[in-house]
């Protein structure tokens, strides 16, 4: 999921603050979420997705 949010952040031209202030989210939640120490929640997902336009399938999707 990391790996598609940072796909769709760097394509705007997002930094995580950016991001974080627009959704509401806590700088921190992107910084574990990056370091592995956490695993977004549903809602949170749900805000990115918002956010970028895109399904909350595609925001989780593995990329092969």
């Amino acid at each position: 999921m990391y790996a598609k949010y940072t796909e769709l952040r760097d394509s705007k031209g997002y930094k995580d603050s950016d991001v974080a202030k627009e959704t509401g989210l806590s700088p921190v939640v992107f910084a574990e979420w990056k370091s592995g120490k956490s695993q977004p929640k549903v809602d949170k997902l749900i805000k990115i997705a918002d956010f970028f336009g895109v399904t909350l399938d595609e925001l989780v999707r593995s990329q092969a």
